[in-house]
């Protein structure tokens, strides 16, 4: 007697509840992690803050959704990214159709499409902003980095490479790291630039960040004896 196959039984697509719920927690582990980092956010400071946002959560559907905190932590971190990423690919591919684009318009078309969202985004973006600055400064986020962001940042680096053919990559790649560092400080210190300007009259951040990173792109080599 022949055997009938096992039917595999299908899976069924999330609803719409769940995928709001996912959601709000999401956003809810977003602005914990960036208030207070890695160590000092709890799955119960996730749930609480999701309940804020909508009918209450318990721990166990945060890990529902989320899985553990780290695997949590690096959802949170990624799932900007992939948009981040194609916006800044997409300025680049514009501004490349129409003609070569100089120094200044590739560090634009990387740069902006963060400032625009964090100056404007709203409080989910400017959380995102201080997130990243917490993985940038802690080498145990290095294989976030590595997927979210390395990608993008070869594209740009070869682009900057190739406006500026003569210096070499390695400079190009410190250089790149300090343009990023810069560019985060913008969601960690604005408040410093706010307490130490004389001046009340706005300043456009994003202007003063590119004529700043493009200087120190141009600024010639300089050469260190380092010893001891």
């Amino acid at each position: 007697m022949t055997k009938e196959p096992v039917k595999k039984q299908r899976q069924r697509a999330p609803s719409q509840r769940s995928l709001e719920t996912r959601k709000r927690i999401l956003d809810a582990a977003e602005q914990v992690f960036a208030d207070r980092g890695y160590e000092g956010a709890s799955i119960r400071d996730i749930a609480r803050a999701a309940s804020q946002l909508g009918p209450p959560v318990q721990g166990a559907l945060v890990n529902h959704h989320g899985g553990s905190k780290e695997e949590l932590f690096v959802t949170v971190v990624s799932r900007r990214a992939d948009e981040l990423a194609q916006a800044r690919f997409e300025a680049l591919t514009h501004k490349k159709a129409t003609a070569a684009p100089s120094l200044r318009d590739v560090l634009a078309c990387f740069i902006q499409p963060f400032t625009d969202r964090f100056l404007q985004g709203g409080p989910e973006w400017a959380a995102y902003g201080r997130l990243i600055a917490y993985v940038s400064s802690d080498a145990r986020w290095r294989h976030i980095s590595e997927t979210c962001f390395d990608p993008t940042a070869k594209i740009f680096i070869d682009e900057i490479s190739r406006v500026l053919p003569d210096v070499c990559a390695q400079r190009i790649s410190a250089h790149f790291v300090f343009m990023v560092s810069s560019m985060l400080s913008i969601c960690t210190s604005r408040w410093r630039i706010d307490a130490l300007s004389a001046s009340e009259n706005g300043l456009d951040l994003t202007e003063a960040l590119l004529d700043f990173c493009e200087a120190g792109f141009k600024s010639p080599p300089a050469h260190f004896n380092i010893s001891g």
